[in-house]
């Protein structure tokens, strides 16, 4: 199986598990997701704890909360990106975001000494995704890797044109492979 990291933060991200297609000239990558119900905020109760005496027996005998998740944010510890108002970036600080982040991926593919090649490629396709994902920013969640690392990449969710099949877009040159 093949991880893929994030090249600033060592954050994993994505897998070879998810369908990955290449899109906005080989700059960005889709691939669909899943959203499910995992059960979380389980309680234990240790024996002979008495719940009643602390004021913890109302909801006795529950399951634990439920909440939907996606799978490619579940499986790799993925934190949704929010503000102090509980809200996510605005639009104007997320393309501060992202031109920082294109500069970053770019001196760090010459650092790693990628390819000419791969070097032009991303460089040429790059404006055009930061225009994509700008001019679709107010229908993605944003989620960041689980170092919480800002400059670092952010996996951006939306949903197919049917409405019901959610997909994740990441930056293909900002990834790198790990064999597992």
């Amino acid at each position: 199986m093949i991880i893929y990291k994030d090249i600033l933060s060592g954050d994993e991200v994505l897998s070879d598990t998810f369908q990955l297609k290449e899109v906005e000239g080989g700059v960005l990558w889709e691939c669909d997701c899943r959203k499910y119900l995992k059960k979380t905020n389980e309680e234990f109760a240790l024996e002979g704890a008495n719940p009643s005496a602390e004021g913890e027996d109302e909801d006795a005998g529950g399951e634990g909360e439920t909440k939907l998740v996606y799978d490619v944010e579940d499986q790799f510890r993925l934190v949704w990106l929010k503000t102090e108002e509980g809200m996510k970036p605005s639009k104007d600080a997320f393309k501060a975001h992202l031109k920082a982040y294109v500069k970053k991926v770019n001196n760090k593919l010459k650092e790693k000494g990628a390819s000419e090649e791969t070097i032009k490629a991303f460089q040429a396709g790059a404006p055009g995704a930061v225009k994509k994902i700008l001019a679709n920013y107010d229908n993605y969640d944003v989620l960041m890797g689980a170092s919480m690392d800002g400059d670092a990449m952010h996996v951006l969710i939306d949903y197919r044109e049917d409405g019901v099949t959610p997909y994740a877009t990441v930056w293909k040159h900002g990834l790198e492979e790990m064999k597992v």
